[in-house]
């Protein structure tokens, strides 16, 4: 079981993602990002306005994605 966070996924909090997988970390944080978009909270909805920034890319997300699944595959 690895941890990550919401900052470390580009988000804009210290909640703290538990999974196995790369793939079930992502998934949570999509989660997690959709609710804060609810709530209307702004230091999300700012982090996510980037990220939407970087998907204008398909090669940029492509080195995002890269980027951080070897950064999940690093940690303990």
């Amino acid at each position: 079981m690895k941890t990550m966070t919401c900052n470390q996924l580009n988000g804009a909090c210290d909640i703290e993602f538990h999974a196995d997988t790369f793939d079930e970390i992502a998934e949570m944080s999509k989660k997690h990002a959709m609710e804060m978009f609810q709530k209307g909270d702004e230091a999300h909805l700012a982090a996510m306005h980037k990220m939407q920034e970087l998907m204008k890319s398909p090669d940029a997300m492509k080195e995002w994605f890269k980027n951080k699944r070897k950064e999940f595959d690093s940690l303990p």
